[in-house]
């Protein structure tokens, strides 16, 4: 018995266990065509958001699909270890518990780390299965896992070795909060309101002073000079002398160069070496000396001489005071400019020079930007290709190294001398030492770790290659096979963090691309356009999303409106919709299964022999045929261009409108059973018809899988019986038949009959139960005759007769040049239908004309398409015809 509403709690976690029981989400490699799909590792720290909710149910709708269509789809899940994300977890783990990482070692700190990912670490995982997430789980992967952590190494050894790393000082973007130097594409630059302080600086040997506009005061005891235009003609007497930085009375030299731009501010540079990135290629062309008098969380050092120990936002305010003591500060003004932001910390980025290791872009990246740019790597959608090429074209030196425990250490060892080996571990360090600097005295003692550890990014980015371990065994079973990956699905704004590193690691590892096709998600904005955040209290938990509307209700509810590339303004109405459909087809299924089936008999097999004609459910049956594969074109044509969002429209409207609205109806019993002893009694149907419409419900099942998994199982299951593990999740994806379209042009006309017919009852409030005679006048009669039956059903028409003039007191309306006249007889008042012609009339000539009036227009008939005109034409004839028939209505 079928339940009377759908309740998708129990039937989900049903589900989703049977699928887990009998591996149907299981890959190993076969004779089959692989279709895989690696997942964007969520952070360790994560918990399930809108976003991924998006992404992976994208990810799902694919592989679900391929897995149908008979590939051997692998979808391989997993997580990032996330290093200044989980560091700063951990940290607040042992603040919790009295605990300072400053007073443990490094091993003491990774074991409490590793305690924190074992309880929190896979609950984005376990979160992804209420979703329906079809991942071989038993392929689950992290960062941080033996062979991965592994592979890291290997890959900085073999590029140390290549030439491609290398280790020096350089100007770095640097966390205060995370402790950490972070890399260009982790900064994120916003617009901040700032104060813009004019100070003076007194010229040595001279009542003169010059005054420097700065929006960072704190940082002038750093000052190594002051920069001018060798043109400025303001200055000219001034090069060459010295100026005095206030507070602190250091001198410095006033130099000159081109760099500096005369109408600029007051035409007076300040030169912080150590605090500005410009400057510090500044100080070195001049040879000026670099004073660092920032600690690496952002206080003052000693090298400032005043407020040491203050932290750098504190200090600003407090210089701004004492330079106003002093005279020293001429004036302050508002000022906007952009400051860089910490992408993990949202602390503002401190430029610091740092001895660092970084990796060479450029010659790493062009078979990259090379792949992108011939479509060996299609981006969806291609807009995102010059973001893409904007960045690869002339990449940074990428900084990997970040000043944290909690990730791969830098292989890199160090003797007493401060000679730099890099080597696999410790022992084969000491081996390089022995052989080739000839130390034999020398032992494993004598050579200590760098502290570093690596970049998140740089673990991820060997991702499509080390979860199938082709990093450490290059040319293993399945390697060869999975890779490359066929479709990456992810969000444009870690274009270049991650998805440009992959194809630059594919490239350098494999030789080969890492996928094929990379699908960007918009970002899920709320109903006004917001970004979603905790502050403002506007993103919805997915779980209980789920509790309220069902998995399939929030997966198709986020695919309804989410083309590839554009933001989604989530609205839980989406969600509402979604289940709204799961109910839809619920309710059809139940109808249908309620049924009473009439076997077919004797006499009903010699009538057919005898009858030429198809039956009227025949016909209907004939229809949907054509339909259900005019759709599964559309949809094809759809998944072939990433056009999830339409593929599932499409569908939706294939289930709701053509099935249930359309075909049911056409084919709808119109003998019942007796009442039974609930007071209940069913449609009777015949066989063929009940057999085709259960096999067009199991085909509608497969089609809407990959969206909605749960409750297409559900009634998959419930068609007939199954075998024990046969599930819907492997069986066949539905294939377009030969499309009469002979016979879909048919059914439009006899949808646009009763459509019309209905629109007289509702407008001349006729009930529905009063039948109501239907005459054509046509040149083609033989084209309708096979209808007849279904008009009379639909539309509640006694009869039909074909006629060749319009019979008396008969409403009329047209279809491509048929007129088809309602016999209303005493059902209308003449006065009121005058009127109402009356106005339609006016309303046709206005029509007729104003299309007239662009077909007579010589430059659209000439520029517009062929097709485009033919409508207009036909818009301007059938509206002729209106109009005549109205005034001939009229005349009478």
């Amino acid at each position: 018995m079928i339940a009377k509403t759908y309740s998708p709690t129990d039937i989900e976690a049903k589900w989703y266990q049977y699928w887990l029981d009998n591996k149907l989400f299981t890959s190993t490699p076969d004779d089959r065509e692989p279709y895989t799909i690696v997942i964007p590792p969520p952070n360790v720290t994560g918990v399930l958001h809108m976003g991924h909710m998006l992404n992976n149910t994208i990810q799902d709708v694919l592989i679900r699909k391929a897995r149908m269509e008979g590939k051997n789809a692998c979808w391989v899940p997993g997580t990032d270890h996330a290093s200044i994300a989980t560091e700063a977890k951990v940290v607040n783990m042992l603040k919790e518990r009295g605990i300072d990482k400053k007073d443990l070692s490094r091993d003491e700190f990774l074991a409490y780390a590793w305690e924190w990912k074992e309880k929190y670490g896979g609950i984005i995982l376990q979160q992804l299965r209420k979703l329906g997430a079809s991942c071989d789980w038993d392929r689950t992967r992290f960062t941080m896992d033996p062979a991965l952590y592994e592979s890291v190494i290997d890959v900085f050894v073999d590029l140390y070795n290549k030439g491609q790393i290398y280790r020096g000082v350089r100007m770095v973007n640097w966390d205060p909060q995370g402790k950490t130097a972070v890399s260009d594409e982790e900064v994120i630059t916003k617009e901040v309101q700032q104060k813009l302080c004019y100070i003076k600086y007194e010229i040595v040997g001279s009542d003169e002073h010059v005054i420097i506009a700065t929006v960072r005061p704190e940082t002038i005891m750093a000052d190594a000079a002051i920069a001018v235009n060798p043109t400025d003609e303001r200055y000219l007497h001034l090069h060459g002398k010295k100026a005095r930085i206030p507070l602190i009375g250091r001198e410095i030299p006033i130099i000159t160069d081109e760099y500096v731009t005369i109408d600029f501010g007051t035409g007076c540079l300040k030169v912080t070496p150590a605090h500005d990135p410009n400057d510090y290629e500044l100080g070195i062309k001049h040879n000026l000396p670099v004073i660092d008098l920032l600690n690496d969380d952002g206080t003052l050092n000693e090298k400032a001489q005043i407020l040491v120990g203050m932290d750098r936002f504190a200090a600003r305010k407090a210089i701004l005071k004492m330079l106003e003591e002093s005279g020293n500060l001429e004036k302050v003004e508002e000022y906007k400019s952009n400051v860089g932001f910490s992408e993990r910390t949202n602390a503002v980025i401190e430029p610091k020079l740092s001895l660092q290791w970084f990796l060479k872009m450029q010659d790493i990246a062009k078979p990259a930007l090379d792949a992108v740019m011939n479509d060996d790597i299609a981006l969806v959608p291609p807009k995102y290709k010059n973001m893409y090429r904007s960045w690869m074209e002339q990449p940074h030196d990428w900084c990997i190294s970040r000043q944290l425990w909690w990730g791969q250490r830098i292989p890199a060892f160090y003797m007493q001398d401060g000679t730099v080996i890099v080597a696999k571990n410790k022992r084969e360090a000491l081996r390089k030492v022995q052989h080739e600097k000839l130390l034999f005295a020398m032992t494993e003692a004598d050579l200590t770790q760098d502290d570093d550890v690596l970049d998140t990014w740089f673990s991820s980015w060997l991702w499509p290659i080390s979860v199938f371990d082709g990093i450490r065994h290059p040319d293993n079973e399945e390697i060869n096979y999975y890779y490359p990956t066929n479709d990456l699905v992810t969000g444009f704004d870690i274009i270049f963090f991650w998805v440009a590193r992959m194809a630059m690691a594919g490239f350098e590892f494999r030789g080969q691309r890492p996928f094929k096709n990379v699908y960007f998600t918009g970002m899920v904005r709320d109903k006004q356009g917001r970004k979603m955040s905790k502050q403002l209290g506007n993103s919805p938990d997915p779980l209980i999303l789920i509790d309220q509307f069902g998995a399939d209700g929030v997966r198709t509810g986020m695919l309804f409106s989410a083309a590839a590339g554009n933001d989604l303004l989530f609205d839980e109405k989406l969600c509402e919709q979604g289940r709204n459909f799961c109910n839809k087809i619920w309710n059809a299924f139940r109808l249908v299964k309620g049924w009473t089936v009439r076997e077919k008999t004797l006499i009903d097999g010699l009538i057919d022999k005898i009858s030429w004609q198809k039956s009227s459910n025949e016909l209907a049956i004939d229809w949907f045929e054509a339909k259900l594969s005019q759709t599964l074109v559309e949809i094809e044509d759809h998944f072939s261009k990433f056009r999830i969002s339409d593929a599932l429209q499409s569908i939706y409207k294939l289930i709701w409108d053509d099935f249930c609205s359309q075909y049911l109806e056409l084919i709808k019993p119109t003998d019942y059973t007796e009442k039974d002893a609930d007071g209940t009694y069913s449609g009777i149907i015949d066989e063929a018809t009940y057999l085709a419409t259960i096999n067009f419900f199991e085909r509608l099942m497969a089609l809407t899988h990959p969206f909605m998994p749960f409750i297409t199982e559900e009634i998959w299951q419930d068609i007939r019986e199954r075998q024990s593990g046969e599930s819907l999740c492997t069986a066949t994806f539905p294939k377009a038949g030969q499309i009469d379209t002979a016979i879909l042009a048919d059914f439009d006309t006899l949808f646009e009959i009763v459509t019309s017919i209905r629109n007289i009852r509702n407008a001349k409030q006729i009930a529905p139960k009063v039948e109501l005679p239907l005459s054509i006048r046509t040149a083609t009669p033989d084209r309708f005759k096979p209808l007849e039956g279904l008009i009379q059903k639909m539309a509640n028409v006694p009869a039909i007769d074909y006629v060749s003039e319009k019979p008396e007191n008969a409403t009329s309306f047209l279809i491509k040049g048929d007129e088809f006249y309602i016999d209303l007889a005493d059902q209308l008042d003449e006065e009121q239908e005058k009127e109402k012609a009356g106005q339609e009339l006016t309303y046709l000539i206005g029509f007729r004309d104003s299309v007239m009036k662009k077909l007579s227009n010589e430059r659209f008939v000439a520029n517009a398409k062929a097709d485009v005109v033919e409508r207009e034409r036909q818009k301007a004839a059938d509206a002729e015809s209106k109009i005549a028939s109205l005034q001939a209505f009229l005349a009478k």
